[in-house]
């Protein structure tokens, strides 16, 4: 839990920090106000997958013992890995944007990368979920049977 908290404080620090980068950094460059740019739109990323998922998760793992399974692992790794990675290619698309430079090919295959990295991460935590679940509803059934061999 304390890797899913950390995770949590993380990712709003980034989200809020990219929201100052796209202000300060478009004024700084003249860039028109409201003007289309991936920068825009980073810190909203970064709140909604970052840290409002990982919060979705932080109760999820109270609830449901997620970390149990060895999948809880690979999904916190890849998940987070897909949305840094989406992330940064947002960044850096929205920053030569800014700047008045063109985007390449490259910069919108990796930032595809890190789409399907984040979706096979999500495939992860409802795979971990899923055992989750089946568990808690064997534990809850052992308890009742154990309540009920008990009062006999």
């Amino acid at each position: 839990m304390n890797r899913l908290f950390t995770a949590v404080v993380v990712y709003l620090v980034l989200g809020l920090g990219s929201g100052l980068f796209y202000r300060e950094f478009t004024k700084a460059n003249d860039f028109l106000e409201g003007g289309a740019t991936q920068l825009s739109v980073v810190h909203t990323h970064l709140l909604t997958l970052g840290f409002l998922a990982m919060l979705i998760v932080l109760a999820l793992e109270k609830s449901f013992v997620l970390s149990a399974s060895p999948l809880f692992g690979w999904f916190f790794w890849v998940y987070n890995a897909g949305v840094l990675l989406t992330s940064a290619m947002m960044v850096w698309h929205g920053s030569l944007t800014v700047l008045g430079q063109e985007s390449n090919a490259a910069i919108a295959g990796v930032a595809g990368l890190g789409h399907i990295v984040v979706t096979a991460g999500l495939v992860l935590l409802m795979m971990a979920l899923r055992k989750g679940i089946v568990a808690a509803k064997a534990a809850a059934s052992d308890g009742a049977d154990a309540s009920r061999a008990a009062s006999v």
